[in-house]
């Protein structure tokens, strides 16, 4: 594979030369390029005609799947879950929502930076976001699913980083 690579590598370079080689020898001659200007300046509207089209429609489609634009809760007020990270643990307001409530954890940290991940029973990310220092991140989420979620700290902080685990609940929700 590395000498395939090499002898390509080398054509390549062969080819670049080569093309070097003739535009130099082809400089001295004088030729009227008005018709090559022009055409030159065609093809390069339809090229930026065509980049702006594609940039466009690709800025369009992926902003659109962005939630910013809808409202975090379908109804009612968020519960309000105070987080400080600590090295090394976390201290909750509370460890125990209901399937649908919606949720805003105030996330800050007391001395170092924390990512605070919420991971369900499979070990999958929730949703996550940093703990710092003199700044609440504020987290919205709102549980579909009820059972035991871990919350991991996702950035290292120290020595017994992996011990920064804190258990959370979502209880069912008996309306439904």
């Amino acid at each position: 594979m590395q000498q395939s690579a090499w002898y390509i590598s080398l054509l390549f370079m062969a080819l670049i030369i080569f093309v070097f080689v003739v535009v130099f020898f082809q400089s001295g001659r004088r030729t009227d390029y008005a018709p090559i200007q022009k055409k030159g300046y065609r093809i390069r509207r339809f090229y930026l005609a065509t980049l702006l089209f594609i940039l466009i429609y690709a800025g369009v489609i992926s902003l659109k799947q962005l939630p910013y634009d809808q409202p975090v809760f379908a109804a009612g007020d968020p519960i309000v879950i105070e987080v400080n990270a600590i090295q090394f643990n976390w201290e909750m307001s509370s460890n125990q929502v209901k399937v649908g409530e919606p949720v805003e954890f105030a996330v800050t940290s007391s001395d170092v930076n924390h990512g605070f991940g919420i991971y369900d029973e499979n070990m999958i990310v929730m949703t996550q976001t940093q703990a710092m220092p003199g700044y609440t991140n504020k987290l919205y989420y709102t549980f579909t699913k009820p059972g035991k979620y871990q919350i991991l700290c996702l950035e290292y902080c120290g020595l017994a980083h992996h011990y920064m685990v804190a258990d959370f609940e979502v209880l069912p929700n008996e309306e439904a």
